[in-house]
């Protein structure tokens, strides 16, 4: 049985109801996150909880739960639901009004809803049992302004996904008018050339990834390999040796091919190695 969180109450999901005027439902009118939790041990808990509460600032929705009270939540529900390899979500909409209009509603209380689902135990990094890496297809980034926000309204990024896996990729690598790289449509993206890492800039136009924090932070923190964040262009990402993709669920993953071609000379990296090992060492200490 799936246990899961709605306004207050622990209940199996089919018992779990929101009104249709619900303004997540009607507009997509939320934020939401998702934290890694292994074995009842949640990776970069922190992160994620203050980048939801920018993201409930940025959008105007007041909720006003202290980080204690999300840590309750979050470890209770890992718990209810067996404390295995789970993504634990958290769902924060602006709640329900008695009518469909786009301002603002005033005097309506926050919709918040949680739950789990089982995620893959990530293996020792390992160039012999990593497998062929990631296949994805690239295209120019056509959604909203505003991706730093981690809002539930995720048609763009849906829509994007869905191009690269009709494809037949597995993600899809996104580019800006100028032909700069932004971010894949579920992930942070990274490009190495002759051992050192770039990603791109932090700003408006890409998610403040949680994971890609922590990368950025351990592999600069052990100091062995060269990191920069700046503005990438399409061209150097043809060009690079190799290609990485992180987010909370896919850890740091290897990309082996871009638009039907090899990307480097087709085989996982060795930079990959030494950055994912370092990340399985050293991720639970965020």
């Amino acid at each position: 049985m799936n246990t899961v969180f709605l306004n207050g109450d622990y209940m199996p999901i089919e018992e779990a109801k929101i009104s249709p005027l619900d303004r997540g439902f009607l507009f997509g009118d939320g934020i939401y996150e998702v934290i890694p939790s292994y074995f009842g041990k949640m990776v970069g808990f922190q992160g994620h909880i203050d980048r939801m509460n920018n993201g409930l600032k940025a959008i105007g929705i007041e909720l006003n739960w202290s980080d204690a009270q999300w840590q309750e939540l979050c470890d209770s529900l890992s718990e209810k639901n067996g404390a295995g390899p789970l993504g634990i979500y958290l769902h924060v909409s602006r709640g329900a009004d008695t009518k469909r209009f786009h301002a603002y509603p005033e005097n309506i209380a926050p919709t918040v809803f949680a739950m789990t689902f089982e995620i893959a135990v990530p293996k020792t990094p390992d160039l012999a049992t990593v497998g062929k890496g990631y296949a994805l297809t690239s295209t120019e980034d056509l959604r909203w302004q505003r991706c730093q926000i981690k809002s539930t309204s995720l048609l763009g990024n849906v829509l994007h996904f869905q191009e690269g896996y009709e494809a037949g990729s597995q993600e899809t690598l996104l580019y800006n008018s100028d032909n700069e790289l932004t971010e894949a449509s579920a992930s942070n993206i990274y490009v190495v050339k002759d051992g050192v890492v770039a990603t791109p800039i932090q700003d408006n136009q890409i998610l403040p990834g949680i994971t890609r924090q922590l990368i950025l932070d351990i592999l600069a923190k052990d100091g062995s390999i060269k990191v920069e964040e700046r503005v990438i262009t399409l061209d150097e990402v043809n060009a690079a040796d190799e290609i990485w993709i992180s987010s909370s669920s896919k850890e740091i993953a290897p990309v082996t091919m871009l638009d039907g071609k090899l990307v480097g000379d087709g085989k996982v990296g060795p930079v990959w190695l030494q950055a994912a090992t370092l990340y399985s060492a050293n991720k639970f200490s965020y």
